[in-house]
C-alpha cells in the first residue's frame, strides 16, 4: 500500500475524498471547520508537491438535486482561503464541462464538486416517493447500482490517483470511499494524512494494546451499544460503564432508579454483560452514587445519594464524587485508554463535573504514558468543551466510522485501500 509521504504528486492530479460536512448556520455560514483544517495536511503536501486536486465530499442528507441549503459553494469561500488557493468549483460531479475543467488542472490549482450525495449513485441507494410499490423500489434499486458504475467510473476519470482522508465516511460503502479504489492501481491510492492518524489509532487500541486497556463508554441506551461492548470484553481489562447506561445496568441489579432514564426491555441483556465480563475476568465497572435533579434542567434542584437509591420523581443527570474517584483511579492506573460518551448530561454545566473529571484523568494518564483515544460526538465536545483536546493522544474525526472499527467490522472506505 502507498503512503502519502512516499507519493510524489508532481504533475498528478489528486481525487481527494474529504469530509468537510461542516455545521453552518442559518446563514450558511461555517459554525465549526475542525474538519476542514483536518484535511489542510493532505491538500498541502499534494499542492506542494506541484500537483493538483478535484476535493470531492458530502453534505447532509439531501433529498433532492440540487438543494441549495447543502451546496458546498457556500464553503469555497474558507476552503480557498484556508488553503491560500483559489478553489475552482463546478456545480456538477458530471458532465463535459467537470470533465474539462478536471482535465486542464494546472499544477497546484484545486477544483472543488459539489455536493456528492446531490447523486442517489454516490450512496447506490434510489430516492423513492413514499407510495412506490415494492416493485417500483426494484426496479429503480437496480437501475440505480447500475448507474452506479458509471458515475464511478466518471469520478476516477478525473484523476490520476486517488487518495481517502474521509475517515468519517469510511464505514460507507459509497461510490467516492470505496467503489472508486479499484479504478486505480495499488502504488495510486492511498490514506490521506488525517485517515492513516486514523486507522493508526484504532489499531493501537484495538490490537497493539499496552495493558490494562480501559474503555469508559457513555451514552444513553446499552441497545445502541451492544456490539461495542460485546467486542471490548474480548479485549479491555477495565470497562466502566458511564451516562444514561448505568441506570439500565442499576435496575437490572435491583437498583432504584426513580425516573433516570433507563430500557426497561434490556435488563435481560444487562446482566448477560455482566456476566460475559465476569467469564471473561473482565472488570466493569458501575456508579456507586450519582448526582441527582428534581428535573432535566440546569437549574433543577440537585442531591447526591447512592446509585441504587434514587428517589421516586428524582433522575440521575451525572456521577457522584465516590464514582468519580473509582472512575478516576482506574483510569490513571491505564496504559490504553478509550472514552466514548460522556459520564452525565454535559450540556448542563451543573452536570458537568463527572465527565470533566474523567477528562482530566485521562490527560494525566497520557502524561504519564498511555495512549488514548477519545471518538463519538459527544465525548468530543467534552474535551473541546473542557480545552483538553491537546492533552489526549487522538481526538477521532470518526462517529460512526469509529463505533464501527471498535465493533470489529471491516470498514469498506479502509478495506478498499489497505485490504485485509
Amino acid at each position: 500500500m502507498q503512503t502519502i509521504d512516499k507519493f510524489n504528486f508532481a504533475g498528478k492530479r489528486a481525487f481527494v475524498r474529504v469530509d468537510f460536512n461542516v455545521p453552518l448556520s442559518e446563514n450558511a455560514e461555517i459554525t465549526d471547520d475542525t474538519r476542514i483544517r483536518a484535511a489542510l495536511p493532505t491538500l498541502k503536501k499534494i499542492l506542494a508537491d506541484g500537483g493538483s486536486v478535484v476535493i470531492a465530499s458530502h453534505m447532509g442528507r439531501p433529498k433532492k438535486n440540487p438543494d441549495n441549503k447543502y451546496s458546498l459553494k457556500s464553503i469555497l469561500p474558507h476552503v480557498s482561503e484556508l488553503l491560500g488557493v483559489d478553489v475552482k468549483f463546478t456545480a456538477d460531479c458530471m458532465g463535459a464541462e467537470t470533465a474539462k475543467l478536471a482535465a486542464d488542472l494546472k499544477s497546484g490549482e484545486v477544483l472543488m464538486l459539489e455536493n456528492l450525495r446531490f447523486y442517489e449513485e454516490e450512496e447506490g441507494k434510489p430516492r423513492l416517493a413514499d407510495t412506490a410499490t415494492e416493485d417500483e423500489k426494484a426496479i429503480a434499486k437496480k437501475a440505480t447500482k447500475e448507474s452506479q458504475k458509471k458515475f464511478t467510473e466518471t469520478l476516477a476519470s478525473y484523476a490520476d490517483c486517488y487518495v481517502n482522508d474521509a475517515f468519517g465516511t469510511a464505514h460507507r460503502a459509497h461510490a467516492s470511499t470505496a467503489l472508486i479504489a479499484k479504478y486505480f492501481d495499488e502504488d495510486n491510492k492511498m490514506f490521506g494524512y488525517l485517515m492513516e492518524k486514523e486507522v493508526i489509532a484504532v489499531h493501537k487500541i484495538m490490537t497493539d494494546t499496552a495493558r490494562p486497556f480501559t474503555a469508559i463508554m457513555g451514552g444513553s441506551k446499552v441497545s445502541s451499544k451492544i456490539d461495542i461492548i460485546e467486542n471490548l470484553l474480548t479485549k479491555v481489562d477495565n470497562l466502566i460503564i458511564a451516562g444514561g447506561m448505568t441506570y439500565t445496568f442499576t435496575k437490572a441489579l435491583g437498583g432504584k432508579i426513580g425516573i433516570s432514564i433507563c430500557e426497561n426491555d434490556k435488563l435481560d441483556l444487562a446482566l448477560e454483560l455482566l456476566a460475559k465480563a465476569k467469564a471473561n475476568n473482565v472488570n466493569i465497572v458501575l456508579a456507586v452514587d450519582a448526582k441527582i435533579a428534581d428535573a432535566f434542567s440546569n437549574d433543577a434542584k440537585t442531591a447526591f445519594v447512592a446509585v441504587d437509591q434514587i428517589p421516586d420523581g428524582w433522575e440521575g443527570l451525572d456521577i457522584g464524587p465516590e464514582t468519580e474517584k473509582i472512575f478516576t483511579d482506574v483510569i490513571k492506573a491505564s496504559k490504553t485508554i478509550l472514552w466514548n460518551g460522556p459520564t452525565g448530561v454535559f450540556e448542563f454545566d451543573n452536570f458537568t463535573h463527572g465527565s470533566r473529571a474523567v477528562g482530566e484523568a485521562i490527560v494525566e494518564a497520557t502524561k504519564n504514558g498511555a495512549f488514548s483515544l477519545v471518538g463519538g460526538g459527544d465525548s468530543v465536545a467534552c474535551v473541546n468543551k473542557f480545552g483538553m483536546a491537546d492533552g489526549v493522544s487522538y481526538v477521532s474525526t470518526g462517529g460512526g466510522a469509529l463505533l464501527e472499527a471498535i465493533e470489529g467490522r471491516v470498514l469498506p472506505g479502509i478495506e478498499a485501500i489497505r485490504g485485509y
